[in-house]
């Protein structure tokens, strides 16, 4: 008789997420539940910017049970949802943040023209042009422009002393995080980060290019990264403060 062989089990494939959208006193939120194997307990969470819900629960969960929590945490949602504004404030008269500084906005009433920083009267000012309706749109693409020129000469100053090669450098709009750096020396930056401090873009530039000498978070990284960088702990604090809030502003 030859013994029995063992056969492994398959593995069972995900659950696909369910999306919904919740109603919270009037507020409308994407809500994205996911089942998740290991998961013993519901666990929700709001999404940097406070413009989504993520959800995970035990596998199997019955809907009755996760409608239960929603409900129950509803005043929960309500007093964390509080925080951010549903007014972007993206109009003429309004205010946007470029290098930490605050900017009034003047929409020219001009159909063509450049989106340019220009003082008066020693303030600055933010000058956009074109439609009304797309100033949101028109600001978005000038903060990309300088978040580029900021973290493209900042990236290539650390890499150069640290003489590691960079690859590529892109421009994104990433929720769960402010930037990335791939094995293969590309570098990828959330360009909202032009309206931090120039502390903390430079900070970024820093985390991210020591990634090419260390991808990893351990003792080795944190010490490169306070090389490069002398103010980094001021810098993730100001984020923890204040990431959300650049997160939270749609440019749409």
């Amino acid at each position: 008789m030859f013994p029995l062989l063992k056969t492994r089990p398959k593995a069972r494939k995900p659950a696909p997420p369910e999306m919904r959208t919740l109603d919270v006193a009037g507020r409308l939120m994407p809500l994205t539940i996911k089942q998740h194997d290991q998961a013993t307990r519901i666990t929700l969470r709001i999404e940097p910017g406070g413009r989504a819900l993520k959800m995970t629960v035990p596998r199997g969960l019955a809907a009755r049970e996760v409608n239960a929590f929603l409900d129950r945490h509803q005043g929960w949602l309500l007093t964390k949802l509080a925080k951010f504004s549903t007014d972007t404030g993206l109009r003429d008269g309004g205010k946007i943040l470029l290098r930490g500084v605050s900017h009034l906005i003047e929409h020219t009433g001009s159909l063509r023209g450049l989106t340019e920083v220009v003082s008066v009267e020693g303030s600055p000012v933010l000058r956009v042009s074109g439609l009304p309706e797309h100033v949101g749109r028109r600001i978005a693409a000038f903060l990309k422009k300088e978040a580029r020129a900021d973290l493209e000469r900042l990236a290539v100053m650390h890499a150069a002393t640290i003489r590691a090669p960079i690859r590529s450098i892109s421009m994104k709009d990433t929720r769960s995080r402010w930037g990335s750096c791939s094995s293969q020396g590309n570098l990828s930056f959330s360009w909202r980060i032009v309206m931090a401090p120039p502390s903390v873009i430079d900070y970024l530039a820093a985390h991210e290019v020591a990634h090419l000498k260390e991808m990893n978070h351990g003792p080795r990284f944190w010490a490169l990264c306070k090389k490069l960088c002398p103010g980094m702990e001021d810098a993730k604090s100001w984020l923890k403060r204040h990431g959300s809030q650049l997160h939270a502003i749609d440019f749409d």
